[in-house]
């Protein structure tokens, strides 16, 4: 696959997971409010054991190339927020909130690992052990 067409699959990917994770973040934090980061830990887990499942069904494909640079690199790249988690921990340490700083990395560590692992699960059921 040529160097620009692989670019190309990666940022329109990464267009659409980004958008995801603005609407979303945006409906669940007017839904949960802003007192804690809900909203970034369910993207986290939910774009987690999205990768999962969609690497673990793409080990079936002869050439999983495209399926893996536009949604495992490009979607779920741009939809999971890392640097957004590593932000809102920062602060709620700087107002002094441990024990809800400690709850919010420890459980996104911890679940977004998880929630990998469930997704990956899941292909293998689905196909039978063979992802």
């Amino acid at each position: 696959m040529e160097t620009l067409a692989r670019f190309l699959w990666v940022g329109l990917g990464g267009a659409i997971g980004a958008s995801a994770r603005y609407g979303l973040g945006g409906w669940l934090q007017s839904r949960m409010g802003a007192s804690f980061p809900w909203e970034t830990i369910l993207i986290n887990l939910t774009g987690s054991f999205l990768i999962g499942l969609v690497l673990g069904l793409a080990n079936l494909l002869e050439d999983p190339t495209h399926l893996r640079l536009f949604v495992a690199i490009g979607v779920l790249g741009g939809y999971t927020t890392y640097s957004t988690f590593a932000y809102e921990g920062l602060m709620l340490l700087a107002d002094r909130r441990y024990l809800a700083a400690l709850f919010y990395v420890q459980f996104t560590a911890l679940g977004t690992v998880f929630s990998a692992w469930v997704g990956l699960a899941l292909a293998r059921m689905l196909t039978g052990g063979r992802a």
